[in-house]
């Protein structure tokens, strides 16, 4: 397997770090050369160490004010598409462990040596498991606030709003990609390998009443996000 250089610390435009509970940050940032957002999420540890998931390279401005959150103990690949700034991050914080599923393990070792799997993660408030039916491709990020859980996926749930032109027509109706919490035509395709699995992996978190569903691109989920969850697994079913 040939290892690919990993990309130098590279800023693109990005918001500012939001915080959603005492224990959990999302940022904002775009892909590059797609008219798409890309969204990272940042967990506390109950030790107070931090999660990184899907990471974006951010400014000095926001990386001091990370840094002042706690310690970067993991950084977590979610899947093998997701890795363009796991290797900076790995490179800035080497004390960290970088941890990505078992069958995204392969191409996110070409740009991140040593990759360790999501079950080295053991915490209360954070868990790291598989996303159901993508033959351990894929990373959902489970963090509890007190009585609150939040949801963290990355590419096997969408929600990003109807774009305009030619890239929002390849969304809408190649891709299938925009128009509210859906999975869209590709994870269809190459990620979600058995439907009913992961359907019903969706009832089951949506039984636990979360407060929210961060995805990787574009808009948290915050509108019903168990409602939500049912009308995306019957989707596939």
């Amino acid at each position: 397997m040939l290892a690919m250089k990993p990309r130098p610390w590279t800023v693109q435009k990005h918001g500012e770090i939001e915080q959603l509970e005492a224990n959990l940050w999302r940022v904002e940032g775009t892909v590059p050369g797609i008219p798409m957002k890309r969204v990272m999420t940042i967990a506390k540890l109950a030790d107070g160490g931090l999660v990184i998931h899907s990471a974006v390279a951010l400014d000095d401005v926001e990386m001091a004010k990370l840094d002042a959150l706690g310690p970067v103990k993991f950084i977590v690949v979610p899947n093998g598409y997701h890795r363009l700034d796991g290797g900076a991050y790995a490179t800035r914080y080497p004390q960290a462990r970088v941890l990505t599923p078992r069958g995204s393990k392969k191409r996110v070792a070409q740009v991140v040596p040593n990759v360790g799997e999501l079950s080295e993660l053991s915490d209360p408030d954070v868990t790291l498991t598989t996303v159901a039916g993508t033959r351990n491709v894929e990373a959902l990020m489970i963090v509890k606030s007190g009585d609150k859980t939040s949801l963290v996926f990355t590419d096997t749930v969408f929600n990003m709003p109807h774009k305009h032109g030619l890239p929002g027509f390849v969304l809408k109706h190649i891709t299938q990609a925009s128009g509210g919490p859906k999975v869209s035509r590709l994870a269809r395709l190459f990620i979600i390998k058995d439907k009913p699995a992961f359907a019903a992996q969706l009832d089951e978190l949506a039984a636990t009443q979360p407060v929210r569903v961060l995805v990787a691109h574009h808009e948290t989920i915050t509108d019903d996000p168990a409602g939500c969850l049912r009308r995306i697994a019957a989707s596939v079913r």
